[in-house]
């Protein structure tokens, strides 16, 4: 639609150009423009009417108004739409992080519902829907012709009740049922942990908590570690992460960048244009990062992505992500609703928009599928029988290393050991651990 009405507007400005001696009759198209504009709305009050007045059931007439509000604003892109009071009550709840549900963030997509990504620790995530999945029905019902909040409102239901999804997903032959319990949904914005020697802050959503949970979180994973020296680096992951509140996105980028652009949105007139940049000062003090990301990660995670990829601040790993490049204004309405409107279209600090085309990881890792069925088939180990020198009997002893070096290289072993149980777990996530371990030995030793 937004397509055809720029190729329209461009065809007008065309004729405008090339016929500018025809002063007269362009005049008197501009003045009958808002007469014809009136003429619509008195077409729509008259549908209204003929509906309320001769339908086959009495409507309720609300509801229709609010249909027709709701079908104005989705057929301008898949993110723009009506909140009635409940949904607008459900949304503010929802950037505080903790709401009822499955525990999914979702779009539309060619009349289905589409899994954007499952949140971390949720019902949904533990049920195994995965991101790219299609939801074609919801306890037996098609969700084919209903509006992306016609399709939620289904989802919703009671904490403690079941739900059945019915999920077609790219290499599975047939669709599948998937059962979930819905439950409260209480979003932790984010995890930091340490492996080995790399802190990892596991970013779900960007949320009111999510900078002071990183900033939080990130400083006692280095207090552990005994400071900053005894880091290699850190890895943001983004991976699921279906976005959030931009201010959110501009401050977690600013935590590790000293200066510069982190993003700009620009809307339909270039004058409401507004550019975010750094300021100094950064949390890891320079140390190496990897972002992790992959289909899942849209929006507000892009941002940061496409912020710390262009100022080479960070190696972007993983998977292309969603390509969500649009800004969208929550309008507080009259009795308590709210319209969520696509307002402008964001940039990256190199001026590139993301719409429709993700950000590309610097290196691109697949995650590999986990097969239960082969894992249980291959649960003994493979090296049972391996031998090495040190189990020969007589062999001799190293001389040349103390007891503690020795212990030393033990520990070190152990710590392989732990690194490579982790990718069988979360291959990515190991993956970009690796990198980070191998910068630090590329690093010039003081």
């Amino acid at each position: 639609m937004q397509k055809f009405v720029m190729a329209a507007l461009a065809g007008t400005l065309a004729s405008v150009v090339a016929t500018t001696q025809f002063v007269g009759p362009l005049l008197a198209q501009e003045e009958t423009r808002p007469s014809s504009v009136y003429e619509q709305l008195d077409l729509f009050g008259d549908i209204f009417e003929r509906i309320r007045a001769q339908y086959v059931e009495e409507v309720d007439e609300r509801d229709l108004i609010e249909a027709a509000i709701n079908g104005m604003l989705t057929s301008l892109d898949p993110h723009s739409s009506y909140l009635p009071p409940d949904d607008a009550a459900d949304m503010r709840v929802q950037t505080r992080g903790e709401f009822g549900g499955l525990g999914i963030e979702v779009t539309q997509e060619e009349g289905f519902v589409k899994v954007v990504s499952p949140i971390d620790g949720t019902p949904a995530m533990e049920a195994g829907v995965e991101a790219g999945d299609f939801i074609t029905h919801v306890d037996g019902e098609s969700v084919l012709g209903l509006t992306l909040d016609e399709a939620v409102d289904l989802m919703r239901g009671p904490v403690g009740s079941e739900i059945v999804i019915t999920v077609v997903r790219e290499g599975e032959e047939e669709p599948f049922d998937v059962s979930i319990i819905r439950d409260t949904i209480k979003l932790t914005a984010v995890r930091a942990r340490t492996e080995g020697e790399t802190v990892v802050l596991r970013v779900t959503t960007f949320n009111d908590q999510t900078y002071p949970n990183l900033a939080d979180g990130l400083a006692k994973q280095v207090e552990a570690a005994g400071g900053m020296e005894n880091v290699n680096g850190v890895v943001l992951d983004l991976r699921n992460n279906p976005g959030g509140l931009l201010t959110q996105a501009i401050r977690v980028s600013d935590a590790f960048l000293e200066k510069g652009e982190i993003v700009s949105t620009r809307g339909r007139n270039p004058a409401d244009g507004d550019r975010y940049n750094a300021t100094p000062g950064d949390l890891i003090e320079g140390k190496p990062m990897v972002v992790l990301i992959n289909g899942g990660s849209a929006s507000a995670s892009e941002i940061v992505a496409g912020a710390l990829k262009d100022h080479h601040r960070a190696i972007i790993v993983g998977t292309k992500s969603f390509g969500k490049g649009s800004v969208q204004t929550v309008m507080p309405l009259r009795g308590d609703g709210a319209m969520r409107l696509t307002t402008a279209r964001y940039y990256t600090p190199s001026g590139r928009s993301i719409q429709n085309l993700g950000v590309s990881p610097d290196i691109v890792v697949e995650q590999p599928r986990r097969d239960p069925a082969a894992e249980e088939e291959d649960d003994t180990p493979t090296n049972r029988f391996s031998r090495s020198e040190a189990d020969l009997r007589g062999s001799l002893d190293n001389d040349s290393l103390t007891e503690d070096e020795i212990k030393q290289i033990e520990e070190d072993r152990a710590k392989a050991e732990q690194a490579a149980k982790l990718r069988d777990e979360d291959y990515q996530l190991a993956y970009a651990i690796d990198i980070l371990k191998g910068l630090s030995k590329l690093a010039p030793q003081e």
